[in-house]
C-alpha cells in the first residue's frame, strides 16, 4: 500500500491509496495549525483493510479546538494562547474558564465563574466516611479513583449527559471538589483531621491550606508558594490527546456519566509512564546524590547495555525544549529560595545535568532536553508534598482539561462510540476437543 500523492502542500486535498491493483482517493483535511490528516473513515468499507498504528502515534483520534502542541518547535497553546503567558499572567480559574469556554473571561464572567466554583468546594458530608473505608496506607491515587467515581452516587442531578445544564453542573462540581478530595486523601494518609475549604481564599491557596493547615494553629499563606502551585496547576491543566485524556474521551463515548469518565482518566494517569514521571525524576536525582557522581551516571545513561535511564529528559511529543520546563525551572528556584533550600544538593545536581543535556552532543543528537517532570518533582518536594501525592496534584490540575475535552466530545455531532480495530495474529478457527480427548 502506498500514498501516491505528496502531502504537506496547502493545495493537496486528496491522497491516493493504491491497494491490490485498485486506487482509492481519501480526503486530506487541514487544521488551522499542524500537519494535515488523511481521512480514512471510509477505508474499511471501500477496501476491507484497517490501518495499523500501535499507540496511535500517527492517528488523529478526534477534532479539537482546545490545545495545540508543536513538538518540534517546543510550542504549547491553550485555545491559541502560549502556555508561558498564561502561567505568568492568569489565575488557574481564569485558565480553566478559557479551556472550558474558548475565550478568556471578562471581569464579570470571571467573578461569576469563581463564585460558582467557590460555592461547590465542599463534599457531601456522607462522603467523608468513604475515606475511613480505605486502609491508612492506601495510595492517595487509589482513594481519588474511588471517591471521584462515587460522586455519581451523590449528585444524581448532574449525570444525564444529554442535558446541557447537567453537563455544566457536573463540570463545575468536579473542578470545585477535586482540591477538597485531593487534600482529604493526603490528610487521611498522614492521620490528620480534614480541613474544610475556606471561601475567602483563591483556588491554589485554598488547596494548600486544606493540605497543610492543622486545627491547633492558624495557617499562614505564603504568596511565593501559592504562586508556584498556581503555575503547576496551569502548566498541567491540559496537554492535548495524551493517554489519560484519550481514556476520558473513550469512556465518555460510551455515554458513561462524567464522574465515571474522570475517574477513568485518574486511573490512567496513575501509570508511572504518564503521571508518575516527576516522582521518578526526583528519585533519580536523589540516587545520583551529588554533582561529583553525575559523570558516572551520564556515562551509564549513554551505555545501551546499562539499564539505567535519565528520567525527566526527552518527551514523547516535544523534540525541542519543553516550554513548560522553562517556567517550572524559574518556579523551582523561587520556591527553594523561599523555603531556604537554594543550596539544596538535589537542585545542584539538576542544574548540572541540565547544562550537560543542553551542550553534550549525545543529548543534543537524541534531543533529550529536560522536561517539566525534571523540575516539578524538586518543586513539589520543597512545597512539602510527599512523592505519593505528586500524581494527585497532576490529576487535580488535569481535571479541567479532561472536562473540557469531554464536553467538546459530547457536543460534537460526529461523535461515535470509540471502537479501535486490531491486527489479529492468533489461532485460526479450530474444532473443539472434549477434555477426555485432549493430550498434552
Amino acid at each position: 500500500m502506498s500514498i501516491a500523492e505528496e502531502l504537506g502542500s496547502n493545495d493537496v486535498d486528496e491522497a491516493t491509496i493504491t491497494l491490490r491493483g485498485g486506487e482509492h482517493n481519501m480526503p486530506v483535511r487541514a487544521g488551522t495549525m499542524g500537519p494535515d490528516v488523511i481521512d480514512i473513515t471510509s477505508l474499511y468499507g471501500r477496501t476491507g483493510c484497517f490501518t495499523y498504528d500501535p499507540g496511535f502515534t500517527s492517528t488523529a483520534s478526534c477534532e479539537s479546538k482546545i490545545t495545540y502542541i508543536d513538538g518540534d518547535k517546543g510550542i504549547l497553546l491553550y485555545r491559541g494562547y502560549p502556555i508561558d503567558e498564561l502561567a505568568e499572567h492568569t489565575t488557574f480559574l481564569e485558565t480553566a474558564y478559557l479551556l472550558l469556554y474558548g475565550e478568556l473571561p471578562t471581569k464579570v464572567q470571571y467573578d461569576a465563574f469563581k463564585l460558582r466554583i467557590t460555592r461547590h468546594t465542599m463534599l457531601h458530608e456522607q462522603m467523608n466516611r468513604f475515606f475511613s473505608g480505605f486502609r491508612r496506607d492506601a495510595h492517595p491515587m487509589a482513594i481519588m479513583v474511588g471517591v471521584v467515581g462515587a460522586l455519581s452516587a451523590f449528585y444524581h442531578d448532574s449525570i444525564d449527559i444529554r442535558d446541557p445544564w447537567q453537563r455544566e453542573m457536573a463540570s463545575i462540581r468536579m473542578i470545585a471538589k477535586m482540591p477538597t478530595i485531593a487534600a482529604m486523601a493526603y490528610k487521611y494518609s498522614i492521620g490528620q483531621p480534614f480541613v474544610y475549604p475556606k471561601n475567602e481564599l483563591d483556588y491554589s491557596a485554598n488547596f494548600m491550606r486544606m493540605c497543610f493547615a492543622v486545627p491547633c494553629e492558624e495557617y499562614e499563606i505564603d504568596p511565593v508558594l501559592t504562586r508556584a502551585m498556581r503555575r503547576i496547576f496551569i502548566l498541567h491543566a491540559d496537554h492535548e490527546q495524551n493517554a489519560s485524556t484519550s481514556t476520558v474521551r473513550l469512556a465518555g463515548s460510551s455515554g458513561a456519566n462524567p464522574f465515571a469518565c474522570i475517574s477513568a482518566g485518574i486511573a490512567c494517569l496513575w501509570g508511572p509512564a504518564h503521571g508518575g514521571a516527576n516522582e521518578a525524576a526526583l528519585m533519580m536525582l536523589e540516587e545520583i546524590g551529588s554533582v561529583s557522581r553525575i559523570e558516572e551516571y551520564v556515562r551509564r545513561a549513554k551505555d545501551k547495555d546499562d539499564p539505567f535511564r535519565l528520567m525527566g529528559f526527552g518527551h514523547r511529543v516535544y523534540k525541542n525544549y519543553d516550554p513548560r520546563a522553562k517556567i517550572m525551572q524559574k518556579t523551582c528556584h523561587e520556591v527553594l529560595a523561599a523555603v531556604g533550600h537554594q543550596d539544596d544538593p538535589i537542585l545542584k545536581v539538576a542544574m548540572e545535568l541540565e547544562k550537560i543535556a543542553l551542550s553534550d552532543e549525545y543529548f543534543i543528537e537524541k534531543k533529550l532536553y529536560p522536561n517539566i517532570d525534571f523540575y516539578s518533582g524538586i518543586t513539589l518536594k520543597a512545597l512539602a508534598s510527599p512523592p505519593t501525592c505528586f500524581t494527585v496534584l497532576f490529576a487535580l490540575a488535569r481535571t479541567v482539561g479532561w472536562i473540557a475535552q469531554w464536553k467538546e466530545m459530547i457536543e460534537d455531532p460526529s461523535q461515535r462510540i470509540g471502537r479501535p480495530r486490531q491486527l489479529y495474529t492468533g489461532a485460526t478457527e479450530r474444532a473443539f476437543v472434549p477434555m477426555d480427548d485432549r493430550h498434552a
